[in-house]
């Protein structure tokens, strides 16, 4: 195992390992953001509230060059990333940084040591919240395996460095290594530990996944895929289930556990009548609000989207009064693939097939809609990011996608699609689909009821759909019977079809025959009932 550290020695001052209180404390004094009415840090980020895909670069060398993904990753040669490293030390030689040695996995048999340093404290505290908190015992001969340096004031240089723009994140997954700077926004440390535990736990048979996760009291654990916006973080905070985490799980031999400590937070619009949990964790001391604006009286107005429509919070899980304490539970009992489709074709929920599962996680449907990016119009635009998470997953999706599919065997894993998108017609004449209709599906589905119904075969996607549920009005359940013209629902549902089929060809000589005619049939439509 090859390391390339980063000597902290040359630093004008190192912070080590400061609590949270310590760590507001610090960031204030240094002007860093300032506090809410209830004492959450808010900081803004500046020009990328977001990640920024394209200047993320992987070292191309003897062990990843077969290894890695090449067509979801752009390469970088070992002397680039060496060029990067030695200007990242003199830049850091006269500044005063921020580590926290913390755990990244709650399994301690698979947890990886990782030191994070950064620029700003703000962002020490982030990451505090994100990953896991060694107990002060753990920390004494803490030995890093992974380490990220955050650099937001640094700035690349294309003709130097061989960058993209000022900003880059450079990974060396061979000397575990990466280095990011350029950018203020906290999720790209996050993220780039999450893309390193993607990289090396299928090598220890252990399936990474972009979902959150809770758990019954039976020990009846349910994992959520999803992208951004389609609700895994609100549908998984569940007051009657044990919340695992919001984002990031492993599932080993020994079940599933949370990658981190933490849970980040959409908050546009976020209310306290729809996401009472949510909204409480993001209302108290030293929660990171990222990009989100501030009243007069310093109360957060998460309804303004001025900064960015990716407003964040950043609060560790015991901020949910239903978390885990360790992070861990047993062999999932379901899986649930959420989207939020803007077509306004799919059912609120669908039982799925084991080759089903894998087609749509290999595929990762959702749509995105006006507001979401920059440059969008008012048409919603379907969005295609394998196993849900296509930037963090290093390796090519079939590793994923087989992974998966074995597991769900192995342990008789009931799985479904959700839709928390658009029903009665596309993005801009249909409605929202009700999130109590959602709530009361998913509760069906977890508890064991739903697999009881009475259920049709769609004849467009092949999955199959409870015709009814107690509570839920059964309309919603058949698309096409919310279409106020069911024809033009017709082709809508064609159209949506005819994308699944052309963006499932790049994967179809890496699957077998059953997981290539899990798709829609492009040659019927959608019955009416």
């Amino acid at each position: 195992m090859t390391f390339l550290t980063f000597p902290l020695t040359t630093a004008r001052s190192i912070t080590s390992n400061k609590t949270a209180p310590e760590l507001v404390e610090i960031a204030i004094q240094r002007k860093e953001g300032k506090l809410s009415a209830s004492g959450a840090f808010t900081a803004e980020t500046g020009q990328h509230t977001g990640r920024s895909p394209n200047d993320k670069f992987i070292v191309a060398d003897s062990e990843t060059e077969g290894a890695i993904w090449w067509d979801n990753a752009a390469r970088w040669t070992p002397e680039q990333f060496d060029t990067l490293y030695q200007d990242f030390l003199a830049f850091a030689a006269d500044k005063d940084l921020f580590v926290q040695d913390l755990f990244a996995g709650a399994d301690a048999e698979y947890r990886l040591p990782t030191r994070i340093v950064t620029e700003y404290a703000w962002h020490a505290l982030f990451i505090r919240h994100m990953l896991r908190r060694p107990e002060a015992s753990e920390l004494n001969g803490f030995q890093p395996q992974f380490t990220v340096v955050n650099l937001p004031s640094f700035r690349a240089d294309p003709a130097n460095h061989g960058s993209k723009s000022e900003t880059v994140i450079a990974c060396d997954f061979t000397r575990r290594l990466v280095l990011i700077g350029g950018t203020s926004y906290a999720g790209e440390t996050k993220k780039s530990v999450f893309s390193f535990l993607n990289y090396v736990l299928p090598q220890q048979n252990v399936m990474p996944m972009h979902c959150s996760a809770n758990v019954g009291n039976c020990d009846d654990s349910a994992v959520f895929f999803g992208l951004s916006g389609t609700g895994k973080t609100t549908l998984s905070a569940e007051p009657s289930r044990t919340l695992l985490g919001d984002d990031e799980h492993g599932w080993s031999p020994n079940g599933i556990f949370n990658f981190e400590g933490g849970c980040y937070a959409k908050t546009i619009r976020l209310s306290e009548e729809a996401e009472p949990e949510i909204y409480a964790a993001s209302n108290r001391f030293a929660t990171v609000l990222e990009n989100v604006v501030l009243k007069d009286d310093r109360t957060p107005d998460f309804d303004d989207g001025s900064l960015t429509e990716n407003a964040r919070s950043a609060y560790p899980l015991e901020a949910i009064g239903n978390a885990s304490p360790t992070g861990t539970a047993g062999h999932p009992k379901n899986i649930v693939m959420l989207t939020a489709d803007a077509f306004g074709v799919m059912p609120p929920i669908a039982k799925l097939t084991p080759a089903q599962a894998m087609y749509h996680f290999l595929s990762g449907y959702t749509a995105k809609v006006a507001g979401t990016e920059k440059g969008m119009g008012n048409e919603p635009k379907a969005t295609f990011s394998t196993c849900f998470g296509a930037p963090f997953m290093p390796r090519h999706p079939s590793v994923y996608g087989n992974l998966l599919r074995e597991l769900i065997a192995k342990h008789g894993v009931n799985c479904w699609l959700v839709n928390t998108g658009w029903t009665g017609g596309k993005y801009g004449v249909g409605s929202r689909m009700p999130i109590k209709a959602t709530r009361a599906l998913l509760n069906a589905a977890l508890t064991g009821s739903l697999g009881d119904a009475e259920m049709r075969t769609d004849e467009l996607f092949g999955f199959k759909v409870p015709l009814a549920l107690d509570g839920v009005d059964a309309k919603i359940l058949n698309p096409r019977q919310t279409w106020a013209e069911p024809a033009e629902y017709d082709e809508m549902a064609s159209k949506m079809a005819a994308m699944f089929v052309e963006n499932f060809e790049k994967f179809a000589s890496h699957v077998d025959e059953e997981v290539r005619n899990a798709g829609p049939n492009v040659g019927t439509r959608a019955a009416a009932e």
